[in-house]
């Protein structure tokens, strides 16, 4: 039988609740309404409430006529508040209280002169409200990591006024973490607990529960924020599964323990269904144990015993056990790994010790099993590597919610997701079938629950691979490494195991407005080393080549006095800027457009115009080039000049007539 266990705090918060109550309520007075996106991340409340009447539109422009638009609990961005009142739309604020004071904050760091840091998930509704009404510099971080590498590459956040919140769905530890670096780092930072509370309770008491239980069921909805952090929380302790209907329920072995919780977007009658579930599998449950207790009566199992391989099947393995009975091993039993195949673990003639499973006098059979030998033997191992530190080989065999297991001699490890990756956010499927080094972080036999750590390893062996970097590295060296992550200032690139920086005018000769115009993460690149700092660890990165440098190109193939043609990209008062050659603009003074005096230079040019000018003149140490369209203009006239005359210019004519006679 399985033991359900319920959180007390699972299902709606109160701004998801008052959400949901005022589309409910506009519905109920048989009023037209409309929601600005789902009003909720869960699927099968959108659905129920579409099908009472309430549209899900993408733009407030979308609205059907004369119904009234509800603007979701996460908040939306400004500028969506002011289209709305510009087209004199009927509206209903749904964004939740707690959202609002950190809209309040954020105004107010601007006005104030600070630094606005907010530390969630840059593509959730919510954050993205948020951003938008800061007046001032703002940054937004995912975690501690990323908080780390952003006070070295911007050293003045550490002494410069900073107000700091949290999305109000963060995740709690991780917040608290924040909180203190940025307590001990910025002499200058104003720190506010903005989770709300309702989110920290439910994240206390899916933690609390995770411990206590053998497998965790989150209930909500996939593209929730704070489903999906509870569902990471719950996995850092146990198996966890995320679920949006009760039909997703997994399979729970007799004997387990699971536990249950709900985001806060859940409502309580799916919360119903899934437990009504469980009790009914239960039910099935208790009914299958009785007839099969009954049925094993005669069993003689839990035995150890030595057997000799006989014969190998695709699906089974034969052993003469030296008894009447005879004995086989089902390929499930034969290894935790479910890819290998039987002739992959035995041949004939292998001695084996197994364990008796099932069995069978009427048929004159025994089941056995090898992998629950081998996985007793690998506990005393396991034991003593948690006891060491000692680092552990495997291969990762099943990627499951909330994390993957690596077998390592026949044992079945749990590794949790925020274990199993270098950082977090990785693509978890990445590591399937791979081959991977890890230490156990705790081991409870009682549970039959091993929990490994990849990151840990890998943490340490960044940390050997920057000792050992740092002691070789030096300036104009060149590395081969990989994009990491963009910035709007820059690429960072890791080297093997330490992170340089590529500023952004350093990506390419031309202007950029962006990194993701040359690169994107994950992408190999050249680079060399510009700068070091030992102390804060930071390093500057080159990426252009000097031989790609435009201003060599232009002092090689367009001296002065060329001619060429060239596009305006610019305007100004006193002139047009005209690129001559990718990378290269040039300065078409106001004087030089024309052959007259004009009063502006949008009196002839425009922008995107392509004009013919000449090089009068390039000063290659200030990275100017000076264009002129009058010069050509003026020669152009001479010559028609000169041709009007009779004559080319500057050529002496000679007559063939007879001068008169006096």
């Amino acid at each position: 039988m399985v033991t359900v266990k319920l959180a007390k705090t699972a299902g709606f918060c109160f701004g998801a609740k008052r959400a949901v109550d005022m589309v409910q309520a506009l519905l109920d007075r048989g009023e037209r309404a409309a929601t600005l996106g789902p009003i909720l991340h869960n699927a099968r409340l959108v659905a129920h409430l579409e099908a009472r009447g309430a549209r899900v539109v993408e733009s407030p422009a979308q609205t059907p006529p004369g119904a009234a638009l509800v603007l979701r609990s996460h908040g939306v961005p400004r500028e969506i508040e002011e289209e709305v009142r510009a087209l004199g739309l009927r509206y209903v604020d749904a964004t939740c209280p707690n959202v609002k004071k950190i809209h309040v904050l954020a105004r107010e760091a601007g006005a104030q002169g600070r630094i606005f840091l907010l530390f969630g998930d840059p593509g959730h509704p919510e954050v993205r409200g948020i951003v938008s009404h800061c007046a001032g510099p703002y940054f937004v971080c995912e975690g501690e990591e990323e908080l780390q590498d952003l006070l070295k590459t911007h050293p003045e956040l550490r002494t410069a006024p900073v107000t700091a919140a949290a999305q109000t769905t963060f995740h709690k530890i991780y917040w608290q973490k924040c909180a203190e670096t940025l307590k001990k780092v910025c002499t200058n930072a104003a720190v506010f607990d903005t989770i709300c509370n309702a989110t920290a309770k439910r994240q206390k008491e899916a933690l609390d529960l995770a411990r206590q239980c053998d497998r965790m069921v989150v209930v909500g909805g996939r593209d929730s924020s704070n489903t999906a952090k509870l569902r990471d929380i719950c996995a850092e302790e146990c198996e966890t599964y995320l679920i949006e209907r009760a039909d997703e329920l997994p399979a729970f072995s007799a004997g387990l323990s699971v536990g249950i919780t709900a985001g806060a977007s859940t409502p309580a009658s799916i919360i119903k269904e899934v437990l009504d579930t469980m009790a009914e599998i239960n039910s099935t449950e208790q009914n299958f144990e009785e007839m099969l207790e009954e049925s094993l009566k005669s069993m003689n199992t839990d035995e150890k015993v030595h057997g000799v391989v006989v014969g190998i099947s695709p699906t089974e393995v034969y052993v003469d056990v030296g008894r009447k009975q005879a004995g086989f091993i089902p390929a499930a039993e034969l290894s935790s790994d479910p890819s290998v195949k039987p002739e992959d673990v035995l041949k004939i003639g292998d001695e084996v010790e197994l364990l008796i499973m099932k069995t069978n006098d009427q048929e004159g059979t025994i089941m056995l099993s090898k992998r629950r030998v081998d996985a007793m033997k690998g506990w005393d191992v396991i034991q003593e590597a948690q006891e060491n530190g000692d680092i552990l080989e495997g291969k990762v065999i099943e990627v499951v919610k909330g994390g993957v297991i690596v077998l390592h001699n026949a044992l079945r490890v749990f590794v949790p997701a925020s274990q199993a990756t270098a950082t977090r956010g990785e693509e978890l499927e990445s590591l399937q079938g791979k081959e991977v080094r890890f230490r156990i972080i705790e081991v409870n036999r009682q549970r039959h629950r091993a929990v490994g750590s990849i990151r840990s390893v890998l943490r340490e062996e960044r940390k050997a691979a920057q000792e050992k970097f740092w002691e070789q590295v030096e300036e104009g060296q060149a590395y081969t490494g990989k994009v990491k992550s963009l910035t709007n200032f820059g690429a960072f690139v890791d080297l093997g195991g330490v992170d340089g920086m590529i500023h952004i005018s350093e990506l390419s000769w031309n202007r950029v407005k962006h990194p993701s115009e040359v690169v994107k993460v994950g992408d190999t690149v050249d680079v060399y080393v510009k700068g070091l700092d030992k102390e804060t660890g930071k390093i500057s990165l080159g990426y252009r080549r000097p031989e790609d440098n435009p201003w060599v190109k232009l002092e090689r193939e367009y001296p002065v006095g060329t001619v060429c043609e060239a596009k305006v990209v610019g305007m100004t008062a006193f002139g047009a800027f005209a690129s001559v050659i990718p990378g290269i603009d040039g300065l078409i003074h106001i004087s030089q457009i024309a052959d007259h005096r004009i009063e502006k230079p949008q009196d002839v040019l425009k922008v995107g115009d392509v004009v013919k000018v000449k090089i009068t003149d390039v000063d290659l140490e200030r990275h100017r080039v000076s264009l002129s369209i009058r010069v050509l203009l003026e020669e152009e006239q001479a010559e028609a000049d000169a041709a009007a005359a009779g004559a080319p210019e500057n050529e002496t004519v000679y007559s063939t007539e007879a001068p008169e006679e006096e």
